[in-house]
């Protein structure tokens, strides 16, 4: 898990540039919650921007961290007045001073679970928030789905990041908002979707899987191979289920 956490750095720019970006549906959900203004705000794991530059929008003042220098400074290239870098792993950060809000977008899988919820309550303030939301990235169309799964088989057999505490997929509360619930730092919690549903091309979809940490692990000449089956069995144009799965917590006062 260590070596994907640090894999994305090779393929920053793709990261960019083929990444969907998150809906401002998104922002309205966590301030929503909050019940009151978010003026301080930290990312963990923020990547090349994608959710900071979302959640800078207003007078938010974010520090957007980040452990791989590639990613960082694509995100330096597009980087709001009212954001700060810190190149830093979630485990790396001081505890010092605690924000409104802690979000991360698509990262938290990738932090050390010992401890992380103690870290965690200890970089909110009391009665603040955190937030966690990710935009898995998958084929509308069932049929389309299983081909391209049959495509990668051969080479990789699943894609995606298991629930990192086990939880199947068909229960109601998926993780993190299962380990939220058992935090004795945290309470209301909450699981909440944005749907939204994306057209691309089949092109655009490869470049997105071009991102994502099992095919980036795979041997150059297997990964090819991958992308080129695929693409056979796609039309020119997809959808792209980009529905945004988030899970909210407060800080106990």
């Amino acid at each position: 898990m260590v070596e994907r956490a640090l894999s994305f750095g090779s393929v920053a720019e793709a990261y960019e540039r083929f990444r969907t970006g998150y809906p401002v549906e998104l922002l309205e959900l966590v301030t929503a919650y909050a019940g009151e203004p978010v003026r301080t705000a930290l990312e963990i794991g923020a990547g090349t921007g994608k959710a900071t530059r979302l959640f800078a929008q207003g007078a938010v003042q974010v520090v957007a961290t980040e452990p791989d220098a590639a990613m960082l400074a694509e995100l330096r290239k597009r980087l709001p007045a009212n954001v700060t870098t810190v190149q830093a792993a979630f485990e790396e950060l001081p505890l010092d001073s605690p924000y409104d809000l802690v979000y991360s977008a698509a990262a938290l899988h990738w932090t050390d679970p010992e401890g992380r919820w103690d870290r965690m309550a200890a970089l909110v303030r009391p009665g603040g928030v955190f937030a966690s939301f990710g935009v898995p990235i998958q084929l509308a169309d069932p049929a389309l789905k299983e081909a391209a799964r049959a495509a990668r088989a051969p080479y990789l057999e699943e894609d995606g990041v298991p629930s990192p505490d086990g939880t199947p997929e068909e229960m109601p509360m998926q993780w993190p908002g299962t380990e939220l619930e058992q935090s004795e730092w945290f309470v209301d919690v909450r699981q909440a979707v944005v749907e939204r549903r994306l057209m691309m091309s089949a092109h655009d979809y490869i470049g997105q899987l071009s991102t994502v940490s099992a095919y980036v692990m795979l041997p150059p000449a297997d990964r090819d191979e991958v992308f080129r089956r695929t693409l056979e069995a796609l039309p020119e144009t997809v959808e792209i289920d980009a529905q945004v799965t988030a899970h909210l917590a407060r800080r106990r006062r």
